[in-house]
């Protein structure tokens, strides 16, 4: 699928340092595709851009990490006007589950020659979410981290602040209501995702997590201990299944506690003691390889 109109919305904030504008010209100078640009400024420029842009362009592109790319996802979902994404972030996650080029040229070159798909998307208390939704240590270790420290180190600052949260972690009791059927457990991290990677590599929560399959995934870490967190390295390096992990696969998840905790959203911080989480098949256009 070719497009005659594109709009490119650019986050210079992104991880990459490169002269993506210089990219952009040279790969579409000669083609007959009318092409614009919006560099955001503010963090909810991303947002409003792709909003005023949903039926008035053929393609909407966001350059930059995992929030922009979720940013711009929750403003164009149920709609007409598709997505495509060239990664310049520090993890890309979506575009790595999707099999997007990391490169940015490639990125492009895709782009350019087009061919779309139909992805899937969640809801979270009535709040679109592309990615996940993350509570306890893993949502700590988001919050916590220290913007300086992740300019410079990335993705390795989230490491840095996770022994911190794991040394501290204290399990909560999450009531869950999958599909219509009620548990109850124990844990120190719960994560409702969409998609598997974890922004190293092609490393994955379990095997078989799949953002193609039209199903959420609910994950419950029980302990964090050193040796729960030993077993759980080698189960995600060697793509294993681990008993110290609990998963579920569903269509609906209800979390419930027994006080309002701060959670993650993607990349946005929220506070509930309920979230009701669904996914919501077909919702959004993304512009993905062969």
């Amino acid at each position: 699928m070719k497009f005659k109109n594109i709009h490119f919305i650019i986050n210079p904030g992104s991880g990459k340092e490169e002269p993506i504008l210089t990219y952009l010209h040279q790969a579409l100078t000669d083609t007959e595709i009318n092409w614009e640009i919006t560099v955001t400024r503010k963090e909810e420029d991303t947002f409003n851009t792709a909003k005023k842009l949903r039926g008035k362009t053929g393609l909407v592109v966001i350059y930059g990490g995992d929030g922009s790319v979720t940013k711009a996802a929750a403003a164009l979902y149920n709609g007409n006007t598709p997505l495509a994404i060239i990664p310049g972030g520090t993890a890309n996650i979506v575009s790595k589950e999707l099999g997007i080029p990391q490169n940015s040229r490639e990125a492009i070159d895709l782009i350019v020659n087009g061919n779309g798909k139909v992805r899937h998307m969640g809801m979270a208390n009535k709040r679109p979410f592309l990615l996940r939704i993350n509570l306890g240590i893993m949502a700590d270790m988001i919050l916590d981290a220290d913007i300086k420290l992740k300019s410079k180190l990335g993705q390795v600052a989230y490491g840095l602040t996770a022994l911190k949260t794991t040394i501290a972690a204290e399990p909560l009791t999450y009531r869950l209501t999958i599909d219509g059927r009620q548990v109850t457990e124990e844990g120190v991290s719960l994560t409702v995702t969409n998609a598997g990677n974890i922004g190293i590599g092609d490393m994955s929560f379990l095997p078989g997590i799949s953002v193609y399959d039209g199903k959420l995934d609910v994950i419950l870490l029980k302990s964090a201990d050193p040796l729960s967190i030993l077993q759980l390295a080698g189960s995600t390096l060697f793509q294993t299944a681990s008993d110290v992990l609990k998963h579920w696969q569903c269509t609906n998840v209800l979390v419930e506690l027994s006080e309002n905790i701060k959670y993650i959203c993607d990349d946005s911080e929220e506070q509930a003691n309920s979230i009701e989480i669904s996914v919501l098949p077909k919702a959004l256009n993304i512009l993905v390889p062969k």
